[in-house]
């Protein structure tokens, strides 16, 4: 099965974007672009709330700047065919090989891991991540996180009211001081502890 993965740049502080809107200090050093790159190679389709989808409009046409670095045209080589999902209330229509949401979160993945395909869904938001957390459908959580406290803004983990168990899957540092950590929800350990141990009583209900 397909795995869902929820992936972005966040202070140490847990915050994807600071208290006056801003996520400046989330800009990549050549080394952390590199791995962007590489990070989008997995991706089969990517979910994006209104916000990004627009953030992410500029990628559409960057190609047409003959300015860029190769490292630059190799992510829009690799973003702009990506198929897309957007979610918006207020969009009517969209651009590049993106779609609108035919149906909730929950409903476009279900189907996106029913259909035949490759690569994992890689949500990007706060506010898609956390209706897809509160679902259980995350899989992955892959923070990049920068060394900056910002104080607050927009959180990175959703505020959910229940416990997730994660195992560590892989780290990296990098020369900017910037540290990659790549988490994978433990659904057994989640299941099992929702079950009363053998000779323990359960309070009643």
């Amino acid at each position: 099965m397909r795995s869902v993965t929820y992936s972005m740049g966040v202070s140490l502080d847990g915050y994807i974007v600071g208290p006056d809107g801003t996520f400046d200090w989330t800009e990549p050093d050549d080394e952390v672009f590199r791995f962007w790159i590489d990070d989008i190679r997995q991706v089969g389709v990517h979910l994006l709330g209104r916000r990004l989808y627009e953030t992410m409009l500029y990628w559409e046409t960057a190609d047409q700047d003959p300015s860029l670095d190769d490292a630059t045209r190799e992510w829009t080589a690799l973003w702009k065919p990506l198929p897309k999902v957007v979610f918006s209330t207020t969009l009517s229509e969209v651009q590049g090989n993106a779609r609108l949401a035919s149906g909730g979160l929950v409903e476009e993945i279900e189907r996106l891991r029913a259909e035949p395909g490759e690569g994992e869904i890689a949500i990007g938001g706060a506010t898609l991540a956390a209706e897809a957390a509160a679902a259980g459908l995350i899989d992955e959580y892959r923070a990049v996180v920068h060394p900056v406290l910002v104080g607050g803004g927009t959180p990175f983990f959703p505020r959910c009211e229940r416990r997730v168990d994660l195992e560590l899957a892989e780290t990296r540092t990098f020369g900017s001081n910037v540290a990659y950590l790549r988490y994978r929800v433990v659904r057994q350990r989640a299941a099992a502890a929702a079950e009363p141990s053998p000779g323990v009583i359960s309070p009643a209900r």
